[in-house]
């Protein structure tokens, strides 16, 4: 359910008192107009620089995407679970090697905010290589 405090709070208090319930604030996803042009601008860029338009992607979700560090036991494949992701280290706890691996989470799962970074970096690494983009406030009502 979205809705206001008072909204919700009489919702909740129509449900059932035996169960547990989470609550989280809402945020606006991505629009599919903006991703459409992150993907426009990400095509270009990469013919530009003669590299898969996979590369340009995860290459640009390291540099301006959302990321989290985790580690896994060093011979647990998880590429299984997880798309987008590097090892960045390995280490050794109690005889177990490990590996430290940085996942980042997709554009398709960016709320506005974070689609909005995603955006200005590629059109910043766009505008290096002479690509144009559109105005500043075409690309501020496309977010």
């Amino acid at each position: 359910m979205i809705g206001t405090p008072e909204q919700i709070s009489k919702y909740l208090w129509s449900l059932d008192k035996e169960k547990l319930y989470e609550i989280k604030q809402y945020h606006k996803k991505r629009t599919l107009t903006s991703n459409a042009y992150a993907w426009e601008l990400i095509n270009q860029l990469a013919n530009v620089l003669k590299i898969s338009k996979e590369d340009l992607y995860l290459k640009l979700l390291e540099d301006y995407g959302q990321s989290s560090l985790i580690s896994v036991k060093a011979d647990i494949d998880i590429s299984g679970f997880v798309k987008y992701y590097k090892e960045v280290g390995r280490s050794t706890l109690n005889s177990t090697e490990f590996k430290h691996i940085r996942i980042y989470k997709g554009s398709s799962q960016f709320d506005t905010y974070e689609m909005g970074i995603f955006i200005d970096g590629i059109i910043h690494e766009c505008e290096n290589v002479g690509i144009p983009t559109l105005t500043k406030e075409q690309i501020e009502k496309l977010k």
